[in-house]
């Protein structure tokens, strides 16, 4: 007898449900299970769809995926140390801006397509035993007003299957701007009112070579098009006139072409849509990223412009920053900090970006009032020292997270890449955390007793490795977290083994 496809299956059961399965999400998964979690993801898109929207990697997010092995990178040498790597970008549609990162961390600047990231964290996701339900809506999300319940319960429904009914100890919502999982959750949110409208679309242009190439901006906005003879070109256009009138209206080829050719201020005539999609600067951003056993990553935590291909960074490094946390949670843990330092670290490099954009676009507003600040600010963009602020900002490479007054100023910094020698052997900091693990790096083997002592109570989740480097580095020993940030720092001044114990205490606490 077939089954009625009318009749809900037997519940499934998991440690984390992960719903939204883009980027952001299929990461999570992957991450969770390389740690060994039993974690679904639940997402509505049967397959990825190939979207003309992020493809951007910025240089904290390229360097946290080295480390974590879904990106390869050069070899770092000691050639390299004293040396750094630039690409060039824009600010608010102006050039001149360049982004620098150490030579041992490769190019500042990857492109990579979102759909073939998509991709790739989904396929070791699988290959590490996560659970993968495409074509599935989350309808409901169950669990009490704060989800601190003992578990929580996902309804979903997919087209032409019965309804799925799923248990969860934790779940994350990465199911974008309209996240479903945020309301359930209550989660509230400070908010920016649109004023701008944009108009985004993966066409064949019928004269490439006449269209405007770039950030182009007008009278009446501005237009960005990468033209492309041999096949689709992405176009968009920015009307500063107000919000849409209905941001859920299909957008059309017809109003596409009609509203670039208004802002260009000529026919850009445009055919074969494979893509349409209509944005605004509506902004938000959630007053947390937890409510009880419900967290929150990527858009769903926080909305912004798309300028400067922010946004997937931030949700990727969202997904780097809580996959260890709560892991280390689920197997038993007890320090309440594992999943309380999430908001308290990733909340602020999002109000960061939402301002710099928000800046952006104020600078990026039409009209000749506006043509000296522009004049002014393309002239401080070749000012090294302005290049290099706006360049680590755009790029998160100045990110420092929280720190104590009595600890070592290095201490929530990102260590880079450094080569580094263990038992003769050239390796790296990237490859020592490739197990996803907290590793104390010694670099004083005088140290290593004491240090292997202190940490007795966390052995089981702690590597040592004593290793050499022939960087002048400020430290006899470090604590790196799997993320690749200092959690603690013996710089000669009194850190000492007590320092590691009390980061350790606060960091995982003690299982009884």
């Amino acid at each position: 007898m077939s089954p009625d496809p009318s009749r809900p299956r037997a519940p499934l059961s998991c440690e984390v449900a992960v719903v939204g399965g883009g980027p952001v999400g299929m990461l999570l998964a992957a991450e969770l299970a390389h740690h060994g979690v039993a974690v679904t993801v639940i997402e509505r898109n049967e397959r990825t769809l190939d979207v003309p929207k992020a493809g951007t990697l910025h240089a904290r997010t390229a360097q946290s995926l080295r480390r974590r092995g879904y990106l390869e990178g050069p070899e770092p040498t000691t050639a390299l140390l004293d040396s750094e790597n630039a690409d060039g970008f824009h600010f608010a549609g102006l050039p001149g801006l360049t982004i620098t990162g150490p030579a041992v961390e490769g190019e500042p600047i990857v492109g990579r397509a979102q759909g073939d990231l998509e991709r790739l964290f989904e396929r070791v996701a699988l290959e590490r035993g996560a659970t993968v339900l495409r074509g599935h809506r989350v309808t409901a999300l169950h669990g009490g007003g704060d989800g601190t319940g003992p578990g929580l319960t996902i309804e979903a429904c997919g087209s032409g299957a019965p309804p799925r009914t799923l248990t969860a100890a934790y779940v994350i919502g990465a199911d974008g701007a309209r996240s479903l999982v945020r309301e359930a959750a209550g989660v509230t949110s400070e908010e920016h009112a649109p004023h701008t409208q944009a108009v985004l679309g993966l066409v064949d242009l019928d004269a490439p070579f006449r269209a405007p190439a770039g950030w182009t901006p007008t009278e009446r906005g501005w237009t960005v098009i990468g033209p492309n003879p041999y096949g689709p070109s992405r176009v968009a256009a920015f009307d500063f006139g107000g919000p849409h009138p209905d941001r859920r209206t299909p957008l059309t080829l017809e109003e596409l072409r009609a509203t670039v050719s208004r802002i260009a201020g000529r026919d850009i005539p445009m055919r074969n849509a494979r893509f349409l999609d209509r944005f605004s600067d509506y902004s938000r951003l959630t007053h947390t990223y937890r409510a009880g056993r419900v967290l929150l990553a990527g858009d769903a935590a926080h909305v912004h412009f798309p300028v400067g291909g922010q946004g997937l960074n931030l949700g990727i490094q969202d997904a780097v920053n809580l996959a260890w946390k709560l892991a280390l949670h689920l197997r038993g843990w007890p320090s309440p900090w594992l999943l309380d330092s999430y908001t308290a670290e990733r909340r602020p490099p999002a109000a960061r970006t939402i301002a710099n954009t928000r800046a952006q676009l104020a600078l990026m507003t039409p009209g000749a009032t506006h043509d000296p600040l522009r004049e002014l600010f393309t002239r401080l963009l070749r000012l090294p020292d302005v290049s290099r602020h706006l360049g680590d900002m755009i790029s998160d490479q100045d990110v420092q997270l929280p720190r104590t007054a009595d600890q070592s100023p290095l201490t929530g910094l990102f260590l880079p890449n450094l080569p580094l020698s263990v038992e003769r052997r050239p390796t790296s900091v990237a490859r020592l955390l490739r197990p996803g693990r907290l590793l104390l790096l010694v670099l004083d083997q005088g140290t290593e007793e004491a240090l292997r002592k202190a940490l007795a109570p966390w052995d089981e989740v702690v590597d040592v490795v004593p290793a050499t480097s022939e960087a002048r580095l400020p430290l006899r020993a470090a604590l790196l977290r799997p993320d690749g940030y200092l959690a603690w720092v013996d710089d000669g001044n009194g850190a000492g083994a007590a320092g590691l114990e009390a980061t350790l205490d606060t960091y995982l606490g003690r299982r009884t």
